[in-house]
């Protein structure tokens, strides 16, 4: 996988840009599909600015965790209360020996999974030390430079999934209760139990392939948070703006934007738009005044 060497300046996400003139330079000409996603930018076009995230296979990863530490104001229970570092020891030894980095380094796989997840509760703690948005986006302009230290971020997250997929396999074998996206995940022949979901799925996120829309729904869900997503080739229809997961409704969700569900973009709300009391764009609300709500997991 090609990555930037240290001490590029490259960045992994843009500074925010204009969406109708990122629309009007990328989707020229009048074709049914290049009319439908510039509609559905001129749609949101009021309300928000558009941040690039580079278009790797680790893009879905990227973006929402560029969202979660530009908007994070205070440590979630589940990082606060945890030495989430030892997380690592308490994973089955096969997943660990299965792990995939996207660089080399002499710490062994154990260790190296340690220090990333040291790594995302120090760079969140950081985060949430910043009293405003500007700072906090300032930041990750420093995280997000195709480093080590990112991808090492990217892989956290993934051990989060991980996680929290043995997690909810368990409940379900126990019958307790679980989303409604557990059944999703754990139906598809390749990934009938948490062992196959991370041979043949997630070891492979950022390498050979990208976050699946069950998977968006696991992400969300491992980090409690809720992703909405504005998918421009689903203008006009219901799934427009959908959830990942659609559990935690009273949560300002952590807004993405996708043209395909193959590559996601921050979309970065304007300083002028006003939120209703959900967290959510006024844009967003159904007749009755409350945010309506599309997912299809």
């Amino acid at each position: 996988m090609k990555r930037a060497a240290v001490g590029e300046t490259q960045s992994s996400v843009s500074a925010a840009e204009d969406l109708q003139t990122y629309s009007r330079r990328e989707w020229k000409g009048n074709t049914t599909k290049s009319l439908l996603i510039r509609k559905g930018y001129e749609a949101i076009a009021s309300e928000f600015n558009l941040c690039r995230v580079r278009g790797d296979n680790y893009c879905a990863l990227r973006a929402t965790l560029f969202q979660v530490l530009s908007q994070s104001k205070q440590l979630p229970a589940w990082l606060h209360d945890s030495d989430i570092s030892k997380w690592a020891k308490e994973m089955h030894s096969d997943f660990i020996t299965e792990w995939q980095f996207p660089f080399e380094t002499s710490m062994s796989k154990l260790q190296h999974l340690e220090q990333c997840l040291e790594l995302l509760k120090n760079k969140w703690q950081e985060a949430v030390q910043y009293k405003s948005l500007e700072d906090r986006e300032h930041m990750c302009q420093h995280v997000f430079r195709g480093h080590d230290e990112e991808y090492e971020l990217l892989e956290a997250l993934k051990f989060l999934m991980l996680r929290t997929a043995i997690q909810l396999h368990s409940d379900m074998e126990k019958g307790s209760d679980v989303p409604e996206f557990c059944w999703l995940l754990f139906a598809r022949d390749s990934s009938k139990c948490p062992k196959t979901f991370f041979t043949n799925h997630l070891r492979h996120v950022g390498f050979s392939g990208g976050l699946e829309q069950v998977e968006m729904c696991l992400l969300g869900y491992s980090l409690q948070e809720m992703i909405q997503v504005v998918r421009l080739y689903k203008c006009d229809t219901e799934e427009f703006i959908t959830y990942y997961p659609n559990d935690h409704k009273n949560a300002s969700p952590l807004c993405l934007l996708t043209e395909d569900d193959g590559h996601y973009n921050v979309l970065v709300p304007k300083k002028s738009s006003k939120f209703d009391a959900y967290g959510r764009p006024k844009w967003n609300q159904s007749s009755g005044g409350q945010p309506s709500i599309t997912t299809c997991l």
